[in-house]
């Protein structure tokens, strides 16, 4: 079995200079897509169930899912719940077989979200589970606005909750649609000097891949969490496969032909965060 925890890749990651893509899934079709792309490129690979996955499809499948998927696979993968927003989802999570959890608390103040998510962090590390937390708010394009992480708030969140990674908010947009932005990088280097833990960034597909590439192999940014360009990827080929025969009205044979343009896609995104 190739099923690790998020520690697991992390940790080697900062040391070695690169960077591991959290790449989000939607359902059987995009995650073992992502798995392929993994062998292929012959790096770990995390795979993410946000609340949208979650709302479509349930945790006890989704935790079977990632791990027959990495049962099967000759490189490392992470069974991960993305945005869990409470104890009770990430304690299901823990149940159904996750090996690593990320609570959400940045939307409430500092004092409640360290509380929390130390909380939550005792509770995966007795599970041998791995836990991520945020600090600051990272935004959505065109909906909530970003809070930027506030370094001294980043050094007192990884002192005081235990996490294994920390998410922080440094110029970053969850649901960016194009690789227009770029993140603070005296930000990043500010957060850097006060912390040792491996540091994430949501919303990654809306930062350039050369930035990607320079910041996983030159910094303490050991995970991209990539999912817009592939959603992008995945909608492309589907409405291809649809529009170029009218007649064929298999979901199966439609489906089908989203694998190859959705693992070409992963490819390119795990291949940015590689190192040296």
């Amino acid at each position: 079995m190739s099923l690790v925890t998020l520690k697991d890749v992390l940790q080697p990651a900062m040391q070695q200079g690169h960077a591991v893509a959290g790449l989000v899934t939607l359902g059987w079709e995009d995650m073992r897509a992502y798995v392929a792309a993994a062998e292929a490129e012959n790096c770990p690979v995390i795979l993410q169930a946000g609340p949208s996955c979650r709302a479509h499809t349930p945790l006890p499948i989704l935790g079977k899912m990632f791990r027959h998927l990495a049962e099967g696979a000759n490189v490392p993968v992470v069974a991960h719940l993305d945005h869990g927003y409470t104890l009770e989802e990430c304690k299901q999570a823990i149940d159904c077989g996750f090996t690593s959890v990320m609570f959400d608390g940045s939307r409430k103040p500092l004092e409640q979200n360290i509380a929390e998510t130390a909380q939550i962090a005792a509770l995966a590390h007795a599970a041998n589970v791995s836990c991520e937390g945020e600090i600051g708010f990272v935004g959505y394009s065109g909906g909530e606005s970003s809070a930027g992480t506030d370094p001294e708030d980043a050094a007192r969140f990884a002192r005081e909750t235990g996490v294994d990674a920390m998410a922080i908010s440094v110029g970053n947009v969850h649901l960016q649609t194009d690789r227009a932005g770029g993140l603070d990088e005296a930000r990043i280097r500010a957060i850097e000097a006060v912390t040792d833990i491996p540091l994430v960034i949501h919303g990654g597909s809306g930062v350039p891949l050369e930035q990607r590439t320079r910041l996983a192999r030159q910094s303490k940014i050991c995970k991209f969490n990539i999912g817009t360009e592939l959603r992008l990827a995945f909608g492309t080929a589907l409405r291809e496969a649809v529009n170029g025969d009218p007649d064929c009205f298999d979901r199966v044979q439609i489906l089908k032909q989203t694998h190859d343009p959705v693992m070409e896609a992963a490819r390119e995104a795990l291949h940015a965060l590689k190192g040296a």
